[in-house]
């Protein structure tokens, strides 16, 4: 059996990225996401190996002491990671991982496996991005500009990635990134 791809797939908030995984997952019978761990604590609904793999600052710590991670970083006093071993074993069972990550993280991702195929998307414009990020209704006005300047940082590192999609249709952009990975696939043969 060939080995799968590592794909990462990054964006702003807003830019419609979780909405393309789900379609990819529907279409793709061949793709898994990785589930990240984190030692922020559970939102409600959320499940320990369904969602993240809850897990203490302590053991998070002994995680990157061992080198589990193929990325990790601190966001707003949680720790976020993406679990080396899992991705490695599904990869060598020749299943497709696809990292929901943040631009950070993809950059180290690819330090430590350079074939890694990125991905970054795009919104259509800043102007749609924030007239999504306030239609979700999840955040106030602050959160919001907080998002927006993110988004502005994340996008000036778009040309270290391998593709940008702009996600002005989910479908289109779903397709789009479907094709970039059959190709990345015939490549790696």
């Amino acid at each position: 059996m060939a080995k799968g791809a590592l794909i990462v797939v990054s964006a702003p908030s807003g830019s419609g990225k979780s909405t393309i995984l789900h379609r990819l997952l529907e279409q793709r019978e061949n793709l898994r996401f990785s589930i990240s761990a984190t030692t922020r604590a559970p939102r409600e609904g959320e499940q320990h190996g369904v969602d993240y793999y809850f897990v203490t600052q302590d053991r998070f710590l002994e995680m990157i002491e061992e080198d589990a991670f193929l990325e990790h970083a601190e966001f707003v006093g949680n720790h976020y990671g993406t679990p080396r071993a899992e991705v490695e074993q599904r990869l060598e069972d020749g299943y497709d991982v696809y990292l929901d990550i943040d631009v950070q993280g993809a950059l180290q991702v690819r330090e430590k496996r350079p074939e890694t195929l990125l991905i970054f998307i795009l919104p259509p414009s800043m102007e749609e991005l924030e007239h999504r990020l306030i239609s979700r209704g999840k955040d106030d006005m602050e959160t919001i500009r907080r998002r927006l300047a993110e988004a502005e940082r994340e996008c000036s590192v778009k040309d270290r990635f391998d593709y940008v999609v702009v996600n002005d249709e989910v479908d289109r952009a779903a397709a789009e990134i479907s094709g970039i990975i059959d190709g990345y696939k015939q490549r790696m043969k």
